[in-house]
Order: structure tokens, then sequence, then C-alpha cells
């Protein structure tokens, strides 16, 4: 193991990563917030200074991934799509297995450029958190309860008020609902079985109301759908708390461009079309899985050096007063004050370390 290596393994790395992270996006929900004024007066604007602060921070996770722990995204694509890549409004349908795929899902829409207007579903309950849940209010994330009754007029309007939408953005949506467990793909596969629809190996049946209902609301904004199947090489598993330690991971994602218009309209045949979808992206991951790759070219699209500028450039700024304060501390003298704080970094670092 390096010395860089093992640095990264360090609670105190660690510690200036996520004090970096909270208080850089807590100035971001602040300035956020300042937009609230503009909104009547130039909508379009506010809409466009909030997919900058929103990058600047979703950003800094994407950099963690991408140059801290070395990890690069390798794209089985065809090649005639990927010149359409970031230049289009997308629905990109993710696979939900790895604990770490929402990341991947990041970085592909970081490649392209599109990763301060990126969206996707989140419980409602995440629009109240600082931080990132703020962060996503002023993003317009579609939030929801996981309550069809209630959920359908908000998921509609939040998927309307899109339609007008400054940037070019990518709707990032797991068809499946929840992440990839033998417990939940058990008890999807009895469901499969109940309504006589083919059993899946590697995915969860997708939820096709949801899915139908963002199709038919973002008909004529959204030019495609991208139908992305996630796998890492050699068995890897891959951890947030890997990716902290900068562990470097070998992710595969094989994206297919389908165009928006092939899509039926009526539900029952666009719910038929996302399950037969599903048993295809199915038959990618069986294939994977014995070959050790995905069909097609592949190709590793180039790391852009906005998201390492951005991290690099809040963790001076945000160091800084942060090491005023420690001299300071140290010029106190007060030697039970200096215990105290090392006591505390200390315990902080034994419960990380747990």
């Amino acid at each position: 193991m390096g010395l860089v290596q093992w640095l990264k393994g360090q609670f105190l790395c660690h510690l200036v990563i996520c004090y970096g992270f909270f208080v850089s996006g807590l100035l971001i929900n602040l300035l956020q917030i300042c937009t609230l004024p503009l909104w009547p007066i130039n909508k379009q604007l506010a809409r466009r200074i909030n997919c900058k602060l929103g990058y600047s921070l979703t950003s800094q996770s994407v950099a963690l991934l991408e140059w801290w722990s070395g990890t690069e995204v390798t794209l089985y694509t065809d090649p005639e799509n990927y010149q359409l890549y970031g230049k289009e409004n997308a629905i990109v349908v993710l696979n939900h297995n790895f604990e770490i795929d929402f990341l991947c899902g990041w970085t592909f829409c970081e490649r392209f450029g599109v990763l301060g207007a990126s969206k996707c579903l989140a419980k409602k309950e995440l629009s109240y958190l600082p931080v990132i849940g703020w962060m996503w209010y002023f993003l317009e994330m579609v939030f929801i309860k996981r309550k069809w009754e209630e959920d359908k007029s908000n998921f509609v309007q939040s998927l309307q008020n899109l339609r007008d939408y400054p940037e070019n953005f990518w709707f990032l949506l797991h068809c499946e609902g929840t992440r990839f467990t033998e417990e939940k793909h058990r008890v999807s596969m009895e469901v499969a079985e109940k309504k006589s629809l083919p059993k899946l190996k590697h995915h969860l049946l997708p939820r096709t109301k949801g899915f139908w209902v963002a199709v038919q609301n973002l008909r004529g904004t959204v030019a495609a759908v991208y139908c992305c199947t996630l796998n890492f090489r050699n068995n890897e598993t891959p951890t947030l708390w890997g990716v902290l330690n900068g562990e470097k991971y070998h992710p595969d994602l094989y994206v297919r461009r389908i165009p928006l218009e092939s899509i039926p309209e009526d539900e029952a045949e666009c719910s038929a079309w996302l399950h037969k979808l599903y048993q295809e992206k199915d038959k990618f991951q069986e294939d994977y899985s014995q070959t050790g790759c995905f069909p097609g070219p592949k190709v590793t699209p180039p790391r852009r050096p906005w998201a390492l500028i951005n991290w690099l450039g809040w963790t001076c700024l945000l160091l800084y007063p942060l090491c005023l304060l420690l001299v300071q501390l140290v010029n106190s003298g007060s030697i039970l004050t200096i215990m105290a704080t090392v006591a505390f970094c200390a315990a902080g670092g034994c419960y990380w370390n747990i």
C-alpha cells in the first residue's frame, strides 16, 4: 500500500471530506434560498442559477468517485447514439443492484454535462432535510410519498413543470423502486408467478405505472429513453465506504437509446413493453456474468475537470477558517480545551472505524 492510498483510508481525510461537503452544502442551500425573490421575476434565470448551485454540491460526490477513488465508468453504446448524449432531454432507466449505482448514474450525467440539471424520484421526507433535500427542492426534483392516490397529481404536475426547463435534463428512474436483495427478489418473483410474467434472475419486477406516467407527460419534451444496465468487473461489490477509502472499482455501463415515439402510449401496452425491456436487461446481465462484458463497442468518456476544480475550491475555502480556529485553540494555552478537542476527534475516529 502506497502513502497516498494509506492517507485515503485515514479518519482525518474522511473528516475533511465530510466537513467540506456538509458546510458547502449549507452555504449552497443559503444561496438557493436567496434566489426565491427571483422566481416570480425571472423564473428561467432562477432555474439556471439553481442548476449551477446544485452542480456545485452534487459534483463533489462525483469527484469523490472519479478523482479520489479513481473509478472509471466504461460505456458500452452505439457510436451514433453516443453523439446525442448530453444534447437532448432523456429518461434514464437504471438498474438498482449496487450501493453506488446512483453515483455511477451521476458520473454518466457529469461526463455529458447534464449533472446540474439531472432529476430523479425522491421520497417526500427528503425535501425537508438540509443540504441534499433542500438542494433537490430548488432543482425541482419529483418528490413522492409512495402512495399512488396521493402522489399521482403531484407527480404529473412536477413532470409538466419540466416541459419548459431551460437546460437539457436527464430524468433518472429506478423502475424497480428499491435496491435488489435476495429477499426482495424472492417476493418479486412470487408476484411474477401470480401474474404469469416471465421470472427475472438479476432484477426485480419493474413498477410500470410511474414509468408510463413519466413517458406520457414528457412526450414532446424528452427525445428518448436511455436504458442503462450496470455491472462491475471481477464480481466486485462496491460500497460507499470503499469509495471514501479510495478503493478503485471497475464499472461497465451498457446504454441503449430508445426513441420515445417507439414506446406505446396505451398504459397496458406500455406496461408490457417495460416488462419486455427488463427481460432483455436480465439477459444482458446473465451474458455479462458469463463473458465479463456487454455487447457492442465500448468507450470511456473523458473526465471533465470541473468537478475536481469545484471540490478542491470548496475544500481550500472551508479549510482556511478551520485552520485559523485550530491555531487560536493552540494559542489559547488551555490544556483542558485542547485535550477535550483531541478526545472528541479520537472518539469520532473510533466510531468511524467501527
